[in-house]
């Protein structure tokens, strides 16, 4: 018997009824709010693939290649704080998709990782494509586990979802065998948990450590939140933002939290990373006290554990395992959720009578003064200069820009040029940080703009991530997806090229430079309307238009590449970092 998954759902709660495996994986992603899927269709695959066709509520998202299916499902699970789903076959499709699952576990992204293997007899007995898909998926997910029985699939896809959702999210691996997907099952009703609900359940932390970290708020002279991506987790940033406002609390962000509070919020100043502001940098650099909110203090925070910090910290963290992990020896650790924490954290401080004071106000004041500086050189740009430097081309995209939209920032040069864009509505940015993942911009754009699909998108991208994802123009198009592509053409890996002479000298470069390429032309070739710009006011007309037209386009935006970010006078580095502690 093999009826339809219509047939099925019409009467699922009166009996039992058969199902074939595949029947069971759809059904239960349904079940969870889960309505899509990214991914490589391939033999092993086809009854996943065949039950959507009767499931009209389920899309499948047809990628070029499957490492674009993973960062997809990356995207997804980050803007939606439920499970992005993608799938593979076994082999090469599953191995293809691991720099993505790599950089959704780096990032804390809740993905399920859907591969479906040979049958069960013949896994590790030599068959076509064999690999041990488990194996090779565990040092990159939260867990990796292998289904045989087709009746165990809801029970394990339900697990795995929440595994993928609960504490400090990321990937998971269910490896699926092909004749638990095409055998049949008679099972009653499926009632699958919805991780969103679970995962909302997080804890806040003990009162009495609450307690004590607002003592020792109150009792320091120069107090800051240093917000990492465990605010965007838990969807804490007004919760920062009280907390700050009424305690004299300046913000400063992680690179992962960039997009979590707006940059013209008169309490957030900037970013401190490897390569952060030197905004950022001065702020944490004269705190006597820094409180780390959903911040890992990883070595892609803190310069490789180079910055300067105060002899206090107060970690507040939903994993603990991250609290003082690296800072042991002057780290007060509190055990909770984000925003639950924050919140209870700013209720002990108002029982206490703290609040604002003058000196608070006066170091608020100063440091308003030099934020306004800097946005006011970052902004001073030469809009005419052909080819134009990367803050040039910053500029023109943003001011073409709603406030409201989303930005796609691929890893390299864009996103570190990335700190320039003026993030005006919380939740709207979007980069690859801890893995930092080249390929990411293009099918991440594609994805953010299914979900949301009346929000403007901009995705910057620079011409070596092109390169690896450039088959992705076709899923654009073909998914008709209406992302504004602008890509930071040097004809060159121009960050690793400019790290070269950073560090060996002007001129000692290999490996990292190309052929000029018109990838107007190559998008035009797929049926992208597309534009070359050589100036900021070129870029500025072509962004302008593709946002008026709510279709897809693409801008080859032409950039100066003698314009260093190891050297811009705005950024502070590695090196800077470490002589500013001698």
């Amino acid at each position: 018997m093999n009826a339809t998954t219509d047939d099925l759902r019409s009467d699922i709660t009166s009996g039992k009824k058969v199902w074939t495996g595949g029947q069971l994986v759809v059904e239960t992603l349904k079940r969870m709010g889960i309505g899509r899927m990214y991914g490589v269709p391939g033999g092993q695959t086809l009854a996943i693939t065949d039950a959507i066709l009767d499931e009209p509520g389920f899309t499948f998202v047809t990628t070029r290649h499957e490492g674009a299916a993973a960062v997809m499902a990356d995207a997804a699970g980050r803007i939606q704080g439920v499970p992005g789903v993608c799938l593979a076959t076994t082999g090469p499709g599953a191995t293809n998709l691991l720099t993505g699952v790599g950089g959704a576990l780096r990032d804390s992204s809740p993905v399920l990782v859907l591969t479906c293997n040979n049958r069960a007899p013949y896994i590790d007995r030599d068959d076509a494509q064999n690999a041990d898909h488990v194996s090779i998926f565990r040092p990159l997910t939260k867990w990796a586990t292998l289904v045989t029985d087709t009746a165990s699939i809801p029970g394990v896809l339900q697990e795995a979802a929440l595994r993928a959702t609960l504490g400090n999210p990321g990937p998971v691996l269910v490896d699926l065998a092909r004749d638990a997907l095409e055998g049949s099952v008679e099972l009653g009703p499926l009632e699958p948990v919805a991780p969103a609900r679970v995962a909302a359940q997080r804890p806040v932390g003990d009162p009495r450590a609450v307690d004590r970290a607002a003592e020792l708020i109150v009792s320091s002279r120069r107090p800051m939140l240093w917000i990492g991506n465990g605010v965007q987790i838990s969807r804490a940033a007004d919760a920062v933002l009280r907390l700050a406002e009424a305690y004299d609390l300046p913000v400063v962000t992680t690179f992962n939290a960039i997009g979590a509070v707006p940059s013209g919020h008169p309490h957030v100043f900037g970013s401190v990373t490897r390569m952060g502001t030197s905004l950022g940098h001065k702020v944490l650099r004269e705190a006597d006290l820094v409180v780390a909110v959903g911040n890992s203090m990883n070595a892609i925070s803190t310069s490789r554990w180079a910055v300067r910090l105060p002899e206090t910290l107060i970690q507040i963290d939903v994993a603990p395992e991250y609290l003082g992990r690296n800072y042991p020896g002057r780290t007060f650790g509190i055990l909770g959720d984000a925003r639950l924490t924050v919140e209870a954290l700013h209720e002990a401080l108002a029982r206490g009578g703290a609040g604002s004071t003058d000196a608070g106000r006066r170091r608020l004041e100063a440091l308003r003064e030099t934020k306004a500086e800097w946005w006011r050189r970052a902004v001073d740009v030469d809009m005419a200069a052909a080819p134009m430097a990367p803050a040039t081309a910053i500029k023109a995209v943003r001011d073409q820009a709603p406030d409201d939209t989303m930005l796609i920032v691929d890893a390299g040069n864009p996103g570190v040029w990335s700190y320039l864009w003026q993030v005006r509505t919380a939740g709207t940015y979007l980069k690859p940080v801890g893995f930092g993942n080249m390929g990411f911009g293009l099918p991440a754009a594609i994805a953010a703009k299914m979900i949301n699909g009346e929000r403007p998108l901009v995705a910057l991208i620079g011409d070596g991530s092109l390169g690896m994802t450039l088959g992705e123009l076709e899923t654009v198009v073909r998914e008709e997806t209406a992302v504004c592509l602008v890509i930071m053409n040097d004809s060159s890996y121009g960050n690793i090229r400019q790290e070269q002479d950073h560090l060996f000298g002007e001129g000692r470069n290999i490996g990292v430079s190309f052929v000029e390429s018109d990838y107007a032309m190559v998008a035009a070739a797929f049926g992208i309307p597309s534009y070359r710009a050589n100036t900021g006011e070129e870029l500025a007309r072509a962004v302008g238009s593709i946002l008026d037209s709510r279709r897809a386009g693409l801008v080859d935006a032409r950039i100066d590449p003698e314009v260093s970010a190891w050297t811009f006078p705005l950024f502070s580095t590695d090196s800077e970092v470490m002589n500013t502690e001698e």
